[in-house]
């Protein structure tokens, strides 16, 4: 952990407020917090943009956080969120498609959204990966990639059976064998597990306590 720097893990994170009750006052709370700490990026409900965050990259997710929304629907929120000044979607995968090894309607969902933000946009695609067996994880990280994805993701932080894990970041990574990026999100809230997540080959850490993580690394 020491050869990492607060600057190196600041610009690897999206800074990231999604909880249902946010306001919008919180979200330029959220914009300052960032622009402060230096992070790369913040992400937002897509109800919340646009938003002015100048010097930051916008973020912002799609069939959130269930999965469960039709790929046309997802495709179209993706697309609507672009045209608003998001410049990353995080889509959810239907999740159950993938716990029943329907890696074909998991790739047919990824492609929708892919082919509804066109290039215009970052696209990440959360697995859900505590929720699936290695097997399941290994499924979805190659259809993702198949789909044309830029990043995979381990989770939505909101599903009950928890959130990123070392051994699915490894996992992911070594499936994508860095074609695409692993954006390790959920349940990380100190720089320990930062650390951690990162030598598993995470190449971007979703956080909502950004500033309690890099307090952890030396500047």
């Amino acid at each position: 952990m020491t050869s990492l720097t607060r600057a190196d893990v600041a610009a690897m994170i999206d800074h990231t407020l999604l909880a249902p009750e946010a306001t919008p006052d919180q979200v330029n709370d959220l914009i300052a917090e960032a622009r402060k700490l230096g992070v790369y990026a913040i992400c937002v409900s897509p109800s919340m943009l646009p938003v002015r965050a100048p010097g930051l990259v916008v973020a912002t997710v799609a069939g959130f956080p269930s999965g469960k929304h039709h790929s046309l629907i997802k495709g179209a929120e993706a697309r609507l969120a672009v045209d608003s000044g998001a410049a990353e979607v995080d889509m959810v995968i239907d999740v159950g498609a993938a716990v029943a090894g329907d890696f074909a309607a998991v790739l047919t969902d990824i492609i929708t959204v892919r082919e509804a933000v066109e290039d215009r946009a970052v696209l990440k695609v959360i697995i859900e990966s505590a929720a699936l067996t290695d097997e399941a994880i290994v499924g979805a990280c190659r259809a993702a990639e198949k789909a044309g994805a830029d990043f995979v993701k381990t989770s939505t932080g909101f599903h009950p059976a928890d959130g990123a894990s070392v051994h699915a970041v490894r996992l992911m990574a070594d499936t994508v064998g860095g074609r695409l990026g692993v954006k390790a999100s959920g349940g990380i809230r100190t720089a320990e597990d930062a650390a951690a997540m990162i030598e598993a080959g995470a190449t971007r850490l979703g956080l909502s306590k950004s500033a309690v993580v890099l307090d952890g690394f030396p500047d």
